[in-house]
């Protein structure tokens, strides 16, 4: 990905970070595109969240 695509993606994932809560899936779309890929993505989650935390967003994502 180009530098200014990957800032441009960054810059909706800090967007997406202050304006969602956890959970709600946009933070997670977000950084998906930010790093480029969804399973990325989830490695970044559950090393933030833990394991327990991150399926916890995950079952409250699916709820909606």
């Amino acid at each position: 990905m180009a530098k200014s695509r990957k800032k441009a993606a960054m810059a909706l994932y800090e967007k997406a970070k202050k304006t969602s809560k956890p959970g709600d899936g946009k933070r997670f779309a977000a950084l998906s595109k930010a790093v480029g890929s969804k399973a990325l993505a989830a490695f970044i989650g559950r090393k933030t969240y833990g394991k327990k935390g991150m399926a916890k967003l995950a079952a409250k994502g699916r709820k909606k």
